[in-house]
């Protein structure tokens, strides 16, 4: 139980990290984030939005207990990932670098399963 936690925290705070570090330049506007998302053809309103969702879905998933708005979360965060990819892949051509989005899946995954193993030792 105490390495399933263990383990549990560390995919969950990566993952969180990783969310939120690209989610502040959307909040933020940065010019980074405005270039990029204009080459996938989103507005600036849709940057923001989606930056203050991951943030709120970091804050979800990172603070115990809520079970349903934890499965919310991990639901919308994997929803913004699987659509950054498909924007990627459908506004220009592939590349290595793109195969650096299996990173953040990963952690997710991981992060998902030992939630869910430490929610059945429980019960």
């Amino acid at each position: 139980m105490k390495k399933t936690k263990i383990l549990y925290w560390v995919f969950t705070a990566l993952f969180g990290a990783f969310m939120l570090f690209s989610a502040i330049p959307d909040v933020m506007l940065s010019a980074e984030a405005v270039t990029f998302m204009k080459q996938l053809g989103y507005p600036n309103y849709f940057t923001v939005f989606i930056g203050v969702a991951k943030v709120l879905g970091v804050i979800a998933i990172l603070i115990p207990g809520y079970p349903r708005i934890k499965e919310w979360a991990y639901a919308g965060l994997f929803f913004d990932l699987i659509g950054a990819v498909y924007s990627m892949l459908s506004a220009m051509p592939f590349n290595a670098q793109m195969s650096f989005m299996l990173l953040p899946f990963i952690l997710g995954i991981l992060s998902y399963v030992f939630y869910h193993k430490l929610n059945t030792a429980k019960n």
